[in-house]
């Protein structure tokens, strides 16, 4: 199992950021700062590794929709937490190769005011491809300059948009790191654009080492559930799903997983053949897992909506040979795609790993999510350094996440 000796870490008091997170809240019901949970359930502890997996709860943060507060943790300084441990935030960006500094924000409506899905947006600069995204169901897309090196630019001169092949006649705007400033929204009408599929591609990637049983059963005793509940308030579109569980070089396996289906049983019969073992470190084969989640699955390109949620407690091998480099390669091979990357933060996460994460939402336009304490379940979980959120049971956060990205 991986070696947890890392403390309960609490949002950093930054010399930039005094935003705080409110009151922990549980389907709306909170009462003196304790959590209130409602239908009948009882939070409780889980000291002897058994799992209450209905009970799981998460948190949600988008840094793409809290642009100034991303900003604000890019700029500061080095800050601590309640234990006192110094968090370089902006280091984070230079240890992992991600500088989300040269935004550019896509949205691509028709000639009726509705928003286009399945746009395919080419930012380009001096002629040159440098990043490509797919518009998501809210017709919006985020683009990046130089998102794998420093480089701050003085202007938007070179840049230039493309949308399905059609040049944008206007010069995109740039959005920097701002504290003050909220997202310079780059709007683009088209004439006319291809219907697309109304099909959502699901894959859930997941770290099946040692400590991750607390998740693993969550996924075994509630995920079909999640996804009845999803397929019966989205009858329209048609659901298809698939897995990938990866460990690291020496356990039993490296990767394994299920292909696409349509019969979401499937996905759940593989997940309840797989176990939580292995992992003699603390870092895993994240990369690898990328990786075979591109080249393994059956992605269907012309899905109105793709998205990958991975479940994880541990970094990827980041002073590994070539581990950066996969890593950024397989993240823009998400955004061109139009896959949206939607970490799920689970106990034994430190502060660097959760910045790695929410690295990868930011890039491929999916958003954060991190288990909390409030359950009682399970090993600790640092306290993520966001805004105000809303605490909800896992299953429900993910069947939210996943209407939200296919109505």
């Amino acid at each position: 199992m991986k070696h947890f000796s890392f403390c309960l870490m609490a949002a950093a008091a930054l010399l930039a950021v005094s935003c705080e997170r409110g009151s922990a809240r549980l389907d709306g019901m909170a009462k003196d700062g304790e959590m209130s949970f409602s239908g009948g359930r009882t939070p409780g502890g889980n000291q002897g590794g058994g799992s209450l997996a209905g009970l799981v709860t998460a948190g949600e943060w988008n840094d793409l929709a809290h642009w100034p507060f991303w900003s604000n943790l890019m700029l500061s300084q080095a800050g601590q937490d309640q234990e006192g441990s110094e968090v370089d935030f902006p280091g984070l960006c230079e240890d992992w190769g991600f500088f989300t500094n040269n935004r550019v924000a896509v949205a691509v409506k028709n000639g009726q005011g509705s928003p286009v899905a399945g746009a395919k947006l080419v930012l380009s600069r001096g002629g040159l491809a440098v990043w490509e995204a797919v518009t998501d169901n809210a017709g919006r897309a985020d683009l990046w300059v130089s998102l794998f090196q420093k480089e701050a630019l003085p202007d938007n001169a070179g840049l230039s948009l493309s949308v399905n092949g059609e040049a944008v006649s206007a010069v995109p705007v740039l959005t920097p790191w701002n504290a003050e400033a909220d997202v310079k929204l780059n709007e683009v009408v088209v004439a006319s654009a291809a219907p697309v599929k109304l099909q959502a591609d699901i894959a859930f990637i997941v770290d099946a080492t040692g400590s991750m049983s607390d998740e693993i059963a969550f996924l075994k005793a509630d995920l079909l559930d999640v996804l009845n509940r999803t397929t019966g308030a989205q009858s329209a579109i048609a659901f298809r799903t698939a897995t990938v569980f990866y460990r690291d070089k020496g356990d039993e396996y490296l990767t394994r997983g299920s292909d696409f289906t349509d019969d979401p049983r499937n996905t759940v019969a593989f997940i309840k053949e797989q176990d939580a073992n292995g992992g003699g470190d603390y870092p895993e084969a994240v990369h690898t897992a990328l990786e075979v989640s591109l080249s393994k699955l059956n992605w269907d390109a012309d899905a109105r909506t793709k998205l990958a949620f991975m479940l994880l407690d541990a970094p990827a091998h980041r002073d590994h040979a070539g581990v950066l480099e996969s890593l950024h390669k397989s993240i823009e091979a998400y955004a061109r795609q139009g896959i949206r990357l939607i970490p799920v933060a689970s106990s034994g996460v430190d502060k660097s790993t959760e910045f790695m994460l929410r690295f990868f939402a930011i890039a491929t336009g999916g958003t954060y999510v991190f288990l909390t304490n409030d359950s009682g379940i399970g090993n600790d979980h640092i306290t993520a350094t966001v805004g105000e959120y809303k605490v909800e049971y896992l299953g429900d956060l993910i069947v939210r996440l996943i209407g939200e990205y296919t109505k």
